[in-house]
């Protein structure tokens, strides 16, 4: 999202103290699915979402999921991360909820759920 301030925008995760980077063993994949999983990790690469490293001290394998449509979305394995950081003691509502709320009003407005959040920059913090 150019133009946004990234000291407002960045999210900042919370990773308990005296946890150790994790590497995961590397996935193969069938040449098929390669060929297809190297298509989207470019076009990650040119939107500036991802980048490569040489020497990385943590890696996340990716898990392609075929949609019912056919096409192909590449998902991240956060379990790693997921256990190094504290639960969220505020989780998300319900959406439905206030996707019900709007009914017999003229317009809805709403950010895009479904491409919207590739669009936040992250970094880690230690957690005391």
């Amino acid at each position: 999202m150019p133009g946004l301030d990234p000291n407002v925008t960045v999210h900042k995760l919370a990773v308990f103290k005296g946890v150790k980077p994790r590497k995961q063993p590397q996935r193969c994949f069938h040449l098929e699915l390669t060929i297809q999983i190297n298509v989207k990790v470019d076009k990650l690469i040119q939107a500036n979402f991802i980048r490569k490293v040489q020497n990385p001290t943590s890696l996340a394998n990716i898990v392609p999921i075929r949609k019912k449509n056919g096409h192909l979305h590449i998902c991240v394995d956060f379990r790693d991360l997921n256990n190094a950081c504290p639960k969220d003691d505020f989780p998300l509502s319900i959406i439905k909820l206030p996707v019900d709320a709007t009914a017999g009003f003229r317009a809805l407005s709403f950010m895009d759920g479904f491409s919207g959040y590739k669009q936040i920059k992250c970094t880690s913090k230690m957690r005391t």
